[in-house]
């Protein structure tokens, strides 16, 4: 710019920062930016080309969501210590943020998968499929664990583990193989909720990657006795050996008013195919 000392209009300044002037002549009305001088005779506001960097300061923090009473209080005191701060502060804020927008990005594209299969595939199929390796956790219930108890176990995990809410993460139940294999079809083992963003803490339970038997149930509850019964005699007739957990979810529940027309998802770790 050829002259930086001439003094630009409010018109000119806001253009030359992508803003409205009306923002300018807020930001004067709160004390916050003030123009170089007024003109006495008809009130016109000029800035000087020195002001930008104060003004995109400004502009900056604004688009971090900072207060004009924060922003206030720091322009009053500027700083490259108080600067430090605020923008570490912020920057803190954005990361947990991102966090955030990762695990709605995972609960979302679970469910759209979700969908799809819906829409796709043949649900009276039993298949074998390929997961991958996830984190759960996990409280552990019987057959006394009451409703509310579970409620307020699961509440509980919500919070420690910093969801926002209980569908920004994928639920369900865990039986063990053990108890299927033993026809112990109604003692289950857990309930589980998959955290949705990178986490590393002792007393997590992994999910394995691998090969899962999959199926899926839709009926009375009474009935899912029968349906394991046909899912463990599919794995006999085909060499199948499972492991560890049958991990149970309902994969419609965003499309449905009644749990009488639920869809539950079961997968069962393969422990090895014999031919």
């Amino acid at each position: 710019m050829e002259k930086k000392s001439k003094l630009l209009t409010i018109g000119q300044f806001a253009a030359l920062h992508g803003i409205n002037k009306k923002t300018l002549m807020w930001y004067d009305e709160a004390g916050l930016f003030k123009p170089t001088c007024i003109n006495s005779e008809n009130g016109y506001r000029y800035y000087s080309y020195y002001q930008s960097s104060v003004l995109e300061t400004i502009l900056l923090l604004r688009e971090l969501n900072v207060s004009i009473e924060e922003i206030r209080a720091f322009m009053e005191n500027r700083s490259a210590a108080g600067m430090e701060q605020l923008l570490r502060e912020k920057i803190e804020d954005l990361d947990r943020d991102m966090e955030h927008l990762k695990a709605v990005r995972k609960t979302l594209s679970n469910q759209r998968q979700n969908m799809l299969t819906l829409m796709t595939m043949d649900l009276s199929e039993i298949s074998v499929v390929e997961k991958c390796e996830r984190s759960l956790v996990t409280v552990g219930i019987n057959g006394d664990t009451s409703f509310d108890r579970q409620v307020e176990m699961i509440t509980a995990q919500t919070r420690k583990y910093r969801l926002r809410r209980l569908h920004d993460a994928s639920y369900g139940t865990m039986i063990s193989v053990e108890n299927l294999y033993a026809g112990q079809f109604e003692d289950y083992s857990a309930l589980f909720i998959e955290i949705p963003f990178p986490i590393r803490k002792t007393g997590l339970h992994i999910q394995p990657g691998g090969q899962y038997l999959r199926a899926f149930y839709t009926g009375p509850w009474e009935g899912m006795t029968r349906f394991y019964e046909k899912t463990l005699d599919y794995a006999r007739k085909n060499h199948i050996e499972l492991t560890g957990f049958s991990y149970e979810s309902i994969i419609n529940e965003s499309v449905i008013d009644r749990v009488e027309d639920a869809i539950i998802q079961i997968e069962i770790p393969i422990k090895s195919r014999t031919a």
